[in-house]
């Protein structure tokens, strides 16, 4: 019960303490919604994580992504490749600072990238030989290998001052971008102020606070008034909110199933992980589950209608085959496709069985994650009318980690480049805490995605991918090994202010991007 008290004490003190909304200043935005899980870790230091898949705030990158997720320049004003697509040249503004006085140089882009590529951040730089300044306004980046997907690389990373970066960078950082660091209480926020020589498009707030809030103690701050903008739930989302509006805003942040595709033969992860399962490793189990759930009645039960069907990963990007999506809502389809691949019920218990062995799997979850708990238990209740048991559980992040490599569990990627297809699927990055725990192995898919890091054009990368998809006789997606059980597209859902204008939100991914657009922001009424 003294825990309990204190982390309600701790979430408490992080909002009681900041102006009301009546009370701060028009130019002062307050706000309960965080990228990627919440409080950076690591602090704000882009060479271990920081702004990769969101906007960093207080770094400047190279390109940024408007809200039609069109790349577009920011500190770069140009770039060409060389006919080997090995040498990447990029030029850069002349007139950007740091927020110390001191110029940003072509310098500070390359040891941004030299230093992140050799960093446990979760940027992949494996492709990168070096990048050197040839001028003050010109870096250039030499490749191990062609990598058409190197353009997206370019604009992932926060680039950091040579002189002033050091081990505690990230607890006090300097950086060029639209917002400059003010103080971070660990724990509960973190103060920023607008940077008044920003070279880009200033925003409107001058200070601009996140508070560190769960799910609960968030929409609390928001039905106080404490905040003008939080991240919510779903279910949050049913109940009205007097003076704030709910905004949904789509992502590419696909909500799966991992689903362990090798027989458990006691092998475990070099920490010690059991790895397999005897139920997840039979195809007809995976492709049952595939065709059998009904992904809209889980959007419109589950998530109140914000969401959207996902079926193959990648649905809504470019790469996307599809040749590879397979029809779902259909239980008796999957009946059948048990029953062909020797499972039945023959007990009366209504569970399939094989050689003795029950379908019975524990699905485990987020237990801070309650749009995650409720759809376990829906997906429970839709897979045992074809013979299925799902039996839900929650656990912690550093419990999850333990269980995931031999048992289902609910987790969610995806970003608007190809990271997330190689992670999940080569060969060779499988066991890793985040990349390929199915244990995933088909050489031909491993050829298709290999080809496509290589390729020297996007189109000729996305092509391979879709081939990696399904080549019309194998491949990862529901027509071929039915490696991953794809649900739903989750919208973020946010409350707003009715004070509040925030443009057009960037579709979002995985982790979120609530910031992505805050150049749009302003008060309004």
């Amino acid at each position: 019960m003294g825990i309990i008290f204190v982390v309600l004490a701790i979430a408490t003190l992080a909002y009681t303490s900041v102006p009301s909304n009546s009370a701060r200043s028009p130019d002062e935005l307050i706000s309960a919604a965080s990228a990627h899980g919440g409080e950076p870790e690591a602090g704000f230091d882009p060479m271990y994580g920081w702004g990769t898949y969101h906007e960093p705030l207080i770094q400047s990158t190279l390109f940024k992504w408007d809200s039609n997720m069109s790349l577009v320049n920011d500190l770069a004003t140009g770039y060409s490749v060389s006919e080997d697509s090995l040498v990447w040249t990029v030029t850069i503004r002349d007139d950007v600072k740091f927020t110390d006085g001191v110029a940003l140089t072509a310098e500070d882009v390359a040891f941004s990238f030299n230093t992140a590529a050799v960093s446990a951040g979760y940027l992949d730089l494996t492709a990168l030989e070096r990048a050197e300044a040839l001028n003050d306004t010109a870096v250039q980046f030499t490749l191990k290998n062609p990598r058409a997907t190197f353009i997206n690389t370019l604009g992932r990373l926060g680039i950091v001052p040579e002189h002033a970066y050091n081990d505690s960078y990230g607890q006090n950082p300097i950086g060029s971008g639209p917002y400059k660091f003010v103080q971070w209480d660990k724990g509960q926020q973190t103060i920023f102020e607008r940077n008044e020589d920003y070279y880009g498009q200033k925003p409107y707030f001058k200070k601009f606070t996140i508070l560190y809030l769960e799910n609960d103690a968030a929409f609390a701050a928001a039905k106080k008034g404490d905040v003008d903008f939080a991240k919510i739930t779903a279910t949050s989302a049913r109940e009205e909110v007097e003076g704030m509006k709910v905004v949904p805003v789509a992502s590419y942040d696909s909500t799966y199933i991992s689903l362990p595709l090798t027989p458990d033969t006691g092998n475990k992860t070099k920490d010690g992980y059991p790895i397999g399962n005897n139920i997840t490793s039979d195809l007809a189990v995976r492709k049952a589950l595939h065709v059998g759930i009904d992904r809209q009645s889980l959007i419109d039960d589950v998530l109140n209608g914000f969401g959207d069907k996902e079926l193959t990963g990648v649905d809504h990007l470019p790469w996307v085959n599809p040749e590879a999506m397979v029809e779902d809502a259909d239980p008796e389809e999957a009946v059948r496709i048990l029953e062909e691949g020797g499972w039945t019920d023959t007990d009366g218990d209504g569970i399939v069985e094989k050689n003795g062995l029950k379908a019975s799997l524990m699905l485990y979850y987020p237990s801070n994650n309650p749009d995650r708990q409720a759809l376990a238990l829906a997906l429970a209740d839709q897979v045992v009318k074809f013979g299925i048991e799902l039996i839900p559980e929650g656990k912690s992040s550093n419990e999850l980690i333990t269980v995931k490599y031999a048992n289902p569990s609910i987790s969610g990627y995806g970003t608007n480049d190809l990271d997330p297809v190689y992670t999940s699927y080569l060969s060779s990055l499988a066991g890793g805490e985040y990349s390929n725990t199915g244990y995933y192995n088909n050489p031909k898919v491993d050829a298709y995605l290999i080809a496509s890091q290589n390729s020297s054009t996007l189109e000729e990368a996305y092509n391979y991918v879709k081939l990696a998809a399904w080549d019309g006789s194998t491949g990862f997606s529901a027509r071929g090994d039915a490696a991953k059980l794809y649900i739903i597209d989750p919208n973020y859902i946010f409350l707003v202010d009715d004070t509040l204008d925030i443009g057009t939100p960037k579709t979002q991914p995985h982790g979120g991007d609530p910031y992505g657009n805050i150049y749009d922001w302003k008060r309004i009424n």
